[in-house]
């Protein structure tokens, strides 16, 4: 007979703020990270704290915003009015206490729930808050939610505003690490929707005149624009657009509020609507939605009163109203694209025959390739049911958007040895593993058909559910796991190849990384240590002293999966793929796959010569 369990008072417990913030950051910032993916904890972060900054400048105050990032310490800095002195501890530290509950005060207010700096606040080992105002300031410090030491300035010289510092918890951020190119391209987007606003990030100033036309310039190489960007703005309202004259997907860009909704919402789908109705009606021809939204690359913002999002996080939008006596959102944007696009059409005539062609173009390849479509969906069907190539997981992206949970992986191996140590080690609720069969076909300069023909790209496509675009996503990290040997540095550059021919979103939206595998296991009787590079081995051997045991790693498969679950676990280290973007895809694809051997020799032989002068040194 088994003992019953006694639930009494004593079981029920109420947790404080901070505690329950630390105990479920997830709900609060999404996933945690260490900092390899721009929507990793650290930079949600800041991202909260540059919120209430930004909502300063929106509300008439404060056109310069000043970040710092030196190695774990960030801190921001605004000019506006600065938080009342009295409420300096309160808005940091008491849940639902804010400004923006006076709808008088912040009418389109991205931050609306009185959250974000509270859950900085708890997650941080040291959190400064600095307010001033009216000659005086006041100043309070934490650690890890609790006050530690509060101060009352009855005079100061220093100019107003709010000024946070804060330090990440990495005992909750593990092994974590900023990246500058995902902060710049944070703040870049803050200055894209808000000009007049001045952003200065560790000295560099950021600064947008001509908003999201800004945003699509710097984002895409202007060769590989078909037409230049149409750039329409209204009260509420901002869209920029073009085509891609070599990208097969659409690309999208989308604010709320000055929020980047990274999933989009009811906003962006009311607009690729609105976009595929308008030239349906300017054209007189009922063209299938795809044929004119390929190659689409845009952007949208809109302002909305109150606006609802689908997580804390803040990435996709909810609300179907634009708040007062405005419509609905779909028909808001709707009224807006139509009249403004239709309007452009007409003006520039060159602009508009360039689309109708590229639209003729991509139905006339559509048709073409449905017969081998249907055949090699049907062949991604057998596949699966027999698992031959992929060993999925139990949650996907779609599954998980609503709780902002979007850790999900795919590791990409080569050969049966390393596919079956991560298969062994993986967590099988979140990360599945694709295994290659020998090098992938070089796809430099081949038409889309090829990956339907090509067995492992097919696969491949039909396993990420990409071929219509990035909507339907099944994995937020698409993980290229290789030996780090030339055959394996050969099938990175050709799988990366293969997404910047096919897939450049894929990059471009920051879901691509390479896993990053220890090179050298360091051991005595006591303890193991994995080191990552020459240095790491070193430094490893001088802290475990004597004559340790020392391990070469020569490929994935030589690794245990009882070690292997290390390195895809908490302590994962990805690398980012990114993109230069001095150079244009073309460009890229060109000098690295094309037939210019003698260039890429030299860039070889110049590089190796800067990684032996660096071991020298060492």
């Amino acid at each position: 007979m088994t003992q019953e369990t006694k639930y009494t008072e004593d079981n029920i417990r109420s947790l404080d703020w901070k505690e329950h913030i630390r105990m479920r950051p997830g709900m609060y910032i999404g996933k945690l990270g260490d900092g390899s993916s721009p929507d990793d904890g650290i930079y949600i972060l800041i991202k909260e704290v540059l919120d209430n900054s930004i909502d300063e400048f929106v509300m008439g105050t404060g056109k310069t915003i000043e970040v710092s990032v030196q190695g774990e310490k960030v801190i921001v800095r605004d000019y506006g009015r600065g938080i009342p002195l009295g409420k300096v501890v309160d808005v940091v530290s008491k849940m639902n206490t804010g400004g923006k509950y006076d709808s008088r005060a912040f009418k389109k207010s991205v931050g609306l729930n009185g959250v974000g700096t509270k859950a900085v606040n708890a997650l941080s080992t040291y959190f400064r808050v600095e307010s001033t105002r009216d000659g005086k300031s006041a100043t309070a410090e934490f650690e890890k939610g609790n006050l530690t030491n509060q101060e009352f300035l009855e005079e100061t010289s220093r100019r107003r505003g709010t000024k946070v510092t804060f330090i990440a918890d990495d005992t909750i951020f593990k092994h974590y690490k900023y990246r500058p190119e995902y902060i710049i391209k944070l703040l870049k987007n803050y200055v894209y929707l808000n000009p007049g606003l001045t952003i200065v990030f560790n000295g560099e100033k950021f600064h947008s005149e001509n908003g999201l036309k800004d945003l699509l310039e710097d984002n895409n190489n202007q060769d590989d624009m078909l037409y230049p960007i149409i750039h329409l703005r209204g009260e509420d309202i901002e869209i920029a657009m073009t085509h891609s004259k070599t990208q097969y997907s659409e690309e999208y860009h989308s604010f709320v509020n000055g929020q980047n909704t990274t999933q989009g919402g009811t906003h962006l789908n009311a607009f690729r609507e609105a976009v595929v109705k308008t030239v349906r009606e300017f054209f007189g021809k009922n063209f299938d939605a795809s044929d004119v939204r390929k190659s689409i690359i845009a952007a949208i913002s809109i302002k909305v009163m109150e606006p609802v999002f689908e997580s804390q996080t803040k990435t996709k939008l909810g609300s179907t109203e634009m708040g007062g006596d405005l419509p609905t959102v779909r028909t808001y944007i709707n009224d807006f694209v139509k009249t403004q696009l239709d309007n452009y059409l007409h003006k520039n005539t060159e602009i508009a025959d360039k689309l109708q062609k590229k639209i003729l173009q991509a139905e006339k390849e559509r048709k073409e390739l449905s017969g081998i479509r249907k055949l090699a969906r049907e062949r991604a069907k057998k596949a699966s049911l027999h698992n031959k190539k992929l060993r999925d997981c139990r949650i996907h992206l779609g599954d998980t958007k609503k709780d902002g949970y979007l850790d999900t992986t795919l590791f990409i191996t080569e050969g049966d040895s390393a596919s079956g140590s991560i298969t062994k080690s993986r967590n099988v609720n979140t990360q599945a593993v694709f295994s290659l069969k020998g090098k992938p076909l070089n796809s430099y300069g081949l038409s889309k058909k090829i990956v339907y023909e090509n067995e492992e790209f097919n696969l491949l496509q039909a396993a990420l559910n990409i071929e219509d675009g990035l909507e339907d996503l099944r994995y937020n990290n698409i993980v290229i796991a290789t030996d780090a040997d030339v055959d394996g540095m050969h099938i990175r550059l050709l799988l990366i190849t293969f997404f910047l021919q096919f897939f450049p979103e894929v990059i471009k939206e920051g879901h691509l990384y390479i896993l990053d595998t220890p090179l050298f296991r360091v051991r005595n009787k006591k303890e193991t240590i994995y080191c990552y590079s020459e240095e790491e081995k070193q430094a490893a051997i001088k802290k475990l002293r004597g004559k340790p045991e020392i391990t070469r790693f020569k490929g994935l498969g030589e690794i245990s999966p009882n070690e292997f679950v290390h390195f895809i676990g908490d302590d994962i280290r990805l690398d980012p793929v990114m993109l230069d973007k001095e150079m244009s895809i073309e460009q890229m694809l060109e000098f690295y796959m094309g037939k210019n051997t003698p260039d890429r020799q030299k860039f070889i032989i110049n590089n190796l010569k800067v990684e032996l002068d660096i071991v020298e040194e060492v």
